[in-house]
């Protein structure tokens, strides 16, 4: 074949074969713009699916908070006014006890350990009163404002509380105390009762360091031919500074206590309002010796 009949042949297959269609540029843009929206259609779908699980896991959270103490709410440790709506006096929590609480003056028992009313009542006030009677010449006790606070300790406070029953046989702690006030200085006294019954120890120093679980220096002085232990100095623990215990022949229990500071230490008594031997007669004092 020469150049000839190959040109020929050439241009026939082009002849048979079928054209291209023209371009359409309408159609093609329309194309585009189509796909376009698909794919902003599928991020958007994709962003709101994303919102919605943020969304869900926050709920979560937060119904999970809600259930947890201490998610913003106060836990089941919380600080809450007794239902006298008094502080109680700070010292040694009750045991539980599964027997009713001893009965009241109405002839229901009590609502707790604490009597506000009737004869055990009358007991608690009582010692505050033989308290505020032997603290010395040139201190002044402060009586309790009006508006005192639940959350603040009153200047005087006395409390009766069940302790628990010991053979048949009700045991009551009775504890009064009173800030004395020099000048503008103040301190502390306090005087804590256990009735007969009661599982305390018998050895003068053993019985003293029971106080509260307050541990120290306890050294045992001699009042007329009794044996009274004092605590004359606190280790770590200085809620007081000195305290002393007796036991009473029919097995009632009295802690006399005393403190150099109360409230702000810059503004503490200069001096103890007691001696040691004070102290020590105080505990065997018939004035606080309660059934």
């Amino acid at each position: 074949m020469n150049g000839e009949e190959l040109r020929e042949a050439l241009r026939h297959e082009m002849e048979v074969v079928a054209s291209p269609p023209p371009l359409d540029t309408a159609a093609a843009l329309g194309a585009a713009r189509r796909a376009r929206a698909r794919r902003r259609t599928g991020w958007a779908c994709a962003g709101s699916a994303t919102v919605v699980l943020a969304v869900a896991g926050v709920a979560a959270v937060g119904t999970a908070g809600a259930g947890t103490p201490g998610a913003g709410t106060a836990g089941a440790g919380g600080a809450s006014p007794t239902a006298s709506g008094t502080k109680p006096i700070p010292g040694p929590s009750g045991k539980a006890s599964a027997e009713p609480w001893p009965t009241g003056p109405d002839g229901r028992p009590q609502e707790d350990r604490t009597a506000r009313a009737g004869t055990r009542y009358d007991q608690g006030v009582r010692l505050l009163n033989e308290l505020i009677a032997v603290v010395p010449a040139g201190y002044v006790v402060p009586e309790n404002p009006a508006n005192q606070s639940v959350d603040d300790d009153p200047p005087r406070s006395s409390q009766a509380q069940f302790e628990e029953k010991v053979n048949g046989v009700d045991v009551w702690r009775y504890t009064s105390a009173a800030t004395v006030a020099k000048g503008d200085r103040t301190g502390r006294v306090l005087v804590e009762v256990h009735t007969r019954g009661n599982k305390l120890p018998t050895e003068p120093c053993a019985l003293t360091r029971q106080f509260w679980g307050m541990q120290g220096q306890c050294q045992v002085v001699s009042v007329g031919n009794a044996k009274v232990g004092v605590v004359v100095r606190p280790t770590t623990d200085r809620r007081f500074e000195q305290w002393s215990a007796y036991r009473h022949r029919d097995g009632a229990v009295t802690f006399v206590a005393q403190s150099q500071f109360f409230g702000s230490p810059k503004r503490g008594l200069e001096e103890l309002p007691f001696t040691v031997p004070q102290l020590a007669a105080l505990a065997m004092d018939e004035r606080f010796h309660l059934q």
